[in-house]
């Protein structure tokens, strides 16, 4: 009676700490879940968050709950996860949830909208925030139990055949750009294509697109970018901090014991942490790299930084009068947005900016 009382109170972390999770986890039904990436296996980073993940899980359970990683297009294509998770036709999927702003836009806000939260204010909201809560309000409406699992970091802002000297440059321009950012894109003069990680290069090369962003520099070497077009845009600022989910069919995941329920959450937060420190370690030695080898850097003009934030900031509110859904979730972020952005000033902000310029 004492053992079962302790094991109540403890909760998974601290029988784990105790030593006495074996006896739980053998109590446990054998599992064996496919989890679907929007991703290809090639980006070892964006597709391996989930084999991380995986390996969590199995480890927490002693190999009782296991997890098979299958890569865009194996079971589905890059952009059907939603619809397979949301007809169980898999019980997982990771993916960036601004792809999905056609079936409505409020999934961006579960990823990155420009000129959104960075990553670490993304996390926080989630958190400490109301974040989490919200969207999985909103994902109730797709049978979707949505845990945060990765974040890139602020991103590049993409490979251009000509450097963007100004607005005016920017009219009429191809941009492959991801998701939701497009809506922006549109409305400064370009033109947004929507293309998956793995055929971004061939339509750069072929001359379908005028220029590409994928994330940054690990991620856009190992895609070839630098070959076919020698000009790398910064800031991406429509991915500030851009965070991808682990979807979780409902159904399935009110069929799991409360045990394997904490399992999914600790491993998803493990798989969440390593990704961006995987990023932030590997960008800056593949941007040495693309730079010694002739890319060319620029910055994003000052007219079409302007530009953009003022049409995403009109495009914010237009969403708003139309579709309460995202007026709800919007309102929360925006003024989460507002207070971190206060703190950040006086600290990150400009603790980067001496250090940046100083000679170490």
């Amino acid at each position: 009676m004492e053992r079962r009382v302790f094991v109540r109170g403890a909760g998974l972390a601290g029988v784990l700490a105790a030593g006495t999770a074996p006896a739980i986890v053998h109590a446990q039904a054998t599992l064996r879940w496919r989890l679907a990436s929007s991703f290809p296996k090639s980006l070892d980073t964006l597709f391996g968050v989930a084999d991380v993940f995986a390996k969590k899980v199995s480890d927490l359970t002693g190999g009782k709950f296991t997890i098979s990683t299958h890569a865009a297009g194996e079971l589905m294509p890059a952009f059907g996860v939603v619809d397979g998770i949301q007809n169980g036709t898999i019980e997982m999927a990771n993916t960036a949830p601004y792809y999905f702003f056609g079936k409505d836009e409020t999934f961006a806000l579960g990823c990155a909208i420009p000129f959104g939260l960075n990553s670490r204010q993304m996390t926080a909201w989630m958190y400490e925030g109301n974040g989490l809560k919200l969207m999985r309000e909103f994902y109730k409406n797709y049978n979707i139990v949505n845990f945060p699992m990765g974040n890139t970091g602020a991103q590049m802002g993409g490979f251009f055949r000509k450097p963007v000297t100004s607005l005016a440059d920017f009219k009429g321009l191809k941009f492959r750009v991801g998701g939701f950012a497009g809506k922006v894109v549109e409305r400064i003069g370009g033109v947004p294509q929507n293309i998956p990680g793995g055929e971004i290069y061939q339509a750069l090369e072929k001359g379908t697109i005028d220029a590409a962003e994928w994330v940054g520099p690990y991620d856009d070497q190992k895609l070839g970018l630098y070959k076919v077009a020698q000009n790398y845009a910064y800031p991406g600022w429509w991915e500030g901090g851009p965070q991808l989910d682990l979807y979780v069919n409902q159904k399935a995941y009110d069929g799991l014991s409360a045990e394997y329920k904490a399992v999914i959450e600790a491993a998803s937060a493990y798989a969440h942490i390593d990704m961006q420190a995987k990023y932030d370690a590997r960008n800056s030695q593949a941007l040495k790299q693309l730079v010694a080898g002739g890319t060319k850097l620029f910055p994003f003009p000052k007219d079409l930084m302007e530009a953009a934030f003022k049409e995403s900031m009109a495009l914010y509110s237009e969403i708003s009068g139309k579709n309460p859904r995202w007026k709800k979730v919007y309102d929360d972020y925006a003024a989460f947005r507002r207070d971190a952005n206060l703190w950040f000033q006086f600290t990150e902000a400009n603790f980067d900016d001496f250090m940046q310029k100083q000679k170490l």
